[in-house]
This record gives C-alpha cells, structure tokens and sequence, in this order.
C-alpha cells in the first residue's frame, strides 16, 4: 500500500491528499490530487445509484430511532409485566452493547468491506429484536437488548461511513439533514406504537415489528449497496485486525457503564463495586488511547483524529449533544406517566412536539452548511438553544400546564437537531478523506458512549432523588425499594388521593433535577463550539470506496474466485 502524499498549511487546515491503494478492486487510475475536483468549481455529481443505496441506508437509520423511543415509552408496563426491577439496565443494555463495538466498526469496513459489515449488523438487530420480543424474564430481555445493541450502534456508524464514501463532505449538509429528519419521524412514530401495542398489553410486538423492517434493509443493502471492496483471503483480513484495541476499549467502556450504572443506586458512591470499575474504565479508555497512538499497526482510533482542535472541538459536541435528547426521550414519558397520570400511549403522543421539530431544525441546519458553507454559528445558535430550553425544563412542576410540558422539549428538538445535523462536519474538515471510515466510528463511539452516561446518569439522579422525596407509606410497600417503586408507575392513579399527589410531585421534582444538571451539560457544549475554526469544507471522496464501475463487479469475482482457491490450496496444505 503506497502511503498517502499529504500536504498542510496549518494544523486544522483542508489537507490534499493523493489516495493509492492496491488492495481495493478498483482497476481504474487512481485519483491524484490534480484530479480531484476543487471546492472552487466542485459541481456534486450524483447518478441513481447512490439515491437509491442512500435509500436502503435510510431504512436502516430509521430503525434504530423507532426502537429507542418506542421502548422509553413503554419501560415501566415491561418492567411490571416482567416484575422486574433493574429498569435503568434495560436502556443501559442496549447502549453499552453498540457502545463498545462501534470503534470496531471502522476497522470492519476498512478491512472487510462496507457491504459485509452492513449486512451482519442489520443480522445481529433483527437476531436482538426477535430474542427481546420473546424474553421471559428482565435478565432475559437486558441480554437480549445487548445483542440488538451491537447490531443497532454497528447501523448507525457504517450508514455515516458509506455515506461519506459516496458523498464530498461539502454536499454533505443536506443529507445530514435529512437523516435527523427520518430519526425524528421515527423517534416521533415511536412512542405512538409503543404506547399503542403496551396499552393493548402488546409490548412484545416493540421488538417483533422490527424483524421485517430488518428483512427489507437487508435486501437492500445486499441488491443495491455494489461498492468496492478490498481484496485478500480471511486470514489476512482478520490479522489485520487491531484485537488488542478493541479488547482495551470494551473492556474499558463497559467497566465505566456498570460503575455509574451501580452508583448510588445499587451501591454507594464511595463503594468499592463501584470505584474499582470506574477507575479501570477510566484508565483502561486512557490506555486505549495511548496503545493506539503508539503500538497498533493499522489503529481502529489514530490519534490524529484528535490532535486538531476544530476536530476536538467536534467530538466533545458530539459526546454532550445525546445528553440531553436522549434525556428528553427516556425521562419525558416518566414524568407524562407519573405526574399527569397519562398512559403510555398519551406520553407518546405528548412527546410529539420534541420529536417534530427535532428533524425540521437538523434538515434546516444542514442546509444551512451547504449553502453558507459555514459551520460554526449553526453550532452556537443550537447550543444556545439548549441551554435555555433546559432552564425552562427545570422549572415545570406536577401540577404544570400542557403548553409548557410539550413546548419546552420541543424547544431542546430544535435546538438538539441543528447539533445533531452539524456536529460531524467540525470532525471532518480538518482530517484527510481517507480517514473518515475511522474518523466516523469514533464519531459514532463518542455519540453512543455519551448515551451510556447521560442514561445511566440520568437514572442515578432520579432513582436518588426519588429516595429522599418518595411519601414512606408508598415506598416502603415495595421490597424492592425505589428501584420497584419506579416500576409500579401505572399503579399511581389508583392510589388514595394525598399519597398521590404527594407521589407526582415527588416525581416532578426529582426530574426537575435532572434537568438542573442537563443546564451545565448544555453550557458546556457551548464552550466547546467556540474552540473550532472555521475550516473549509472537502469536495473529493476516497474513490477506494466508491461505486463500482462497469464490468468491474465481474472483476472482483473473478478475483474473489482466485482468493477462495488459494484460501483452499492453504487449507490442504
């Protein structure tokens, strides 16, 4: 593999790069920097092909949505029809487990091939989707949830990277904005069918209404998604693997989840179940980061992903951002369902106006990329957002009116979809195009990890708070502790009139603390975005990975052909 000619004048400035590689099935010249299209005269040339793989991606990324908003809404039926209690493990589950495989999702498709990659992460969601839909028990469904996890975070990082292989990052702002625009349509769908297939005592059909929905994104990633891929026999792909990565940063990872998703709920604070893995996470993330900088052949992180500060800048707005959307989702619909005694489907349907101009604001923030080719105010102004419709959260009350409870989180819709739409392109601009793959996976990690702790957070601030403000005579009826006592949500209205309104407004206010802390969450986003410059977009691709030419997909049989024989004559001898 030559090595790549780069030129740059300044650290966070657009570098030029000569892309060559002879391990891709592409016999046609490979691209020069002369021949790469320049941003002043780049005109996007797109034929149906990529529309269409655009399509199949779009299937995909609406699933993940559609799932994690659908089972928000309807957690405290599951975890009373299940008599379960561990409700922050079943969110967690699923976060943790697309958590630690997504910086292996770069390696995956830089090794194996985007198309095979996408193909078993659409296997691994359906495979989750159906064993949830059949789970027996709370252990049954949180294990359950961890395999959908894999396959669901593995989705959402090879769609970006393909995407980007496909598409010049200065075109790219409109469809950032539509993919906000299909995660709100189903993250807004969600909570509808969620609370409408609990409410008939149907939570399985949640998981089940996904295994066809995975049937059509599979067909179409495997008739349409025809992109390059490289060569070599399966021995030589899986030694290129960087193991001892990916070993450092699950492990590390997972150990940070289970410590903050035990403190101060299943154990103290300052309990060593819950020190000791927080430390090795911490320390063992720290390790990955230094193992990859300077031991791993063909690192799944390289650190000069990071060493920029416009890309820095990119990656803590992309870790804070989930904070507080996945904030909205998950703890919304408690407090719809504890303090305003509404069904699930009501929560979901109360949760629309978050939903609804979350995907409007992301295409408009998008478009606004594109056309002003400019990042930075779009950053500022939906950071800016967030911050006030935090503060306005923090204020709602039990006995608040329907106005504010559904204006204010549509408020953090607008502000959390311009993040969303242009939080990758900060990432993006200063780095060399064939560094996407990798770049877009440690995108996807800091995303998804950022879910772990606001969820897990989120559940810790509440569960804690419940603990001090919760009436005795309705806690101490459950010998599972506050832990039961969130579970038995639907049994609230039935409760004698003092002890219920003393129950919503311990609700209300407990949440109202999560919103207090999601203030300096928001602020400090803020901050972040005013470190990035303003680093001119790329109008080239890897053209490593672009589409396959004529006549070439029958070269690459016969390539693979050759590859299968000479993997056989290995096996003999």
């Amino acid at each position: 593999m030559d090595p790549p000619s780069v030129s740059e004048s300044a650290s966070d400035t657009v570098v030029s790069v000569t892309l060559r590689d002879d391990r891709y099935t592409d016999t046609a010249e490979q691209p020069t920097c002369e021949s790469i299209t320049r941003a002043d005269d780049y005109k996007p040339q797109r034929d149906t092909r990529v529309w269409l793989i655009f399509l199949a991606l779009s299937v995909s990324a609406f699933l993940t949505p559609l799932e994690l908003t659908s089972v928000s809404t309807a957690l405290p039926t599951i975890l009373n029809d299940l008599h379960g209690t561990d409700f922050v493990w079943i969110a967690t589950a699923y976060t943790l487990a697309s958590t630690a495989v997504l910086p292996m999702t770069g390696g995956l498709a830089e090794i194996f091939g985007r198309k095979p990659a996408m193909l078993a992460a659409l296997s691994l969601f359906g495979l989750g989707s159906a064993l949830c839909g059949a789970s027996q028990s709370v252990s049954w469904l949180i294990a359950a949830r961890a395999v959908q996890g894999m396959g669901g975070g593995s989705m959402a990082s090879l769609t970006n990277i393909i995407i980007a292989d496909l598409v010049p990052l200065k075109d790219r702002g409109l469809i950032s904005g539509v993919l906000a625009l299909l995660w709100a349509i189903a993250a807004a769908l969600g909570p509808v069918v969620g609370g409408a297939l609990t409410h008939s005592g149907k939570w399985r059909w949640l998981f089940y209404l996904n295994v066809p929905i995975v049937g059509v994104a599979f067909v179409f990633v495997l008739t349409l998604l025809n992109v390059r891929a490289p060569t070599g026999t399966l021995n030589e792909k899986m030694r290129r693997m960087d193991w001892i990565g990916n070993f450092l940063v699950i492990a590390s990872s997972s150990a940070c989840v289970i410590a903050i998703t035990w403190g101060g709920v299943t154990y103290s604070w300052q309990s060593a179940r819950v020190l000791v893995p927080l430390i090795f996470g911490i320390f063992g993330l720290a390790f990955f980061l230094f193992y990859e900088a300077k031991y791993a052949k063909e690192p799944i992180v390289p650190f000069s992903l990071v060493t920029n500060r416009t890309s820095f800048s990119g990656y803590i707005q992309t870790f804070i951002c989930p904070f507080l959307t996945l904030g909205v989702i998950y703890y919304m619909p408690t407090y719809f369902q504890a303090c305003k005694l509404t069904s699930p489907v009501r929560s979901g349907i109360d949760l629309l106006g978050f939903c609804i101009t979350l995907g409007p604001a992301g295409v408009l923030g998008g478009v606004s990329v594109s056309k002003l080719n400019g990042y930075r105010a779009q950053a500022w102004v939906g950071w800016a957002l967030l911050i006030i419709a935090t503060g306005l959260l923090s204020t709602i009350s039990e006995d608040s009116s329907l106005a504010e409870t559904i204006a204010y989180p549509a408020l953090v819709g607008v502000g959390g979809g311009i993040v969303y739409a242009v939080a990758s392109f900060p990432v993006l601009a200063p780095l060399p195009v064939k560094e996407s793959a990798h770049a877009l996976a440690f995108f996807s990690f800091c995303r998804a990890f950022a879910g772990v702790w606001g969820v897990s957070i989120g559940g810790t601030i509440l569960q804690n708070e419940l603990k001090r403000r919760l009436p005795p005579s309705f806690a101490d009826t459950f010998p599972g502790g506050v832990a039961l006592a969130y579970g038995a949500i639907p049994e609230v209205a039935d409760l004698p009139a003092p002890v219920r309104d003393a129950v919503r407004a311990a609700f209300a206010q407990s949440i109202a603390v999560i919103w207090r802390v999601m203030i300096a969450v928001a602020a400090l986003g803020l901050v972040a975005s005013a470190v990035m410059k303003d680093v001119p977009m790329h109008a080239e691709t890897d053209q490593n990975w672009g589409l396959e030419k004529s006549g070439e997909a029958e070269r690459r049989g016969e390539q693979e052909n050759e590859v299968e024989e000479k993997e056989s004559v290995e096996v003999i001898v």
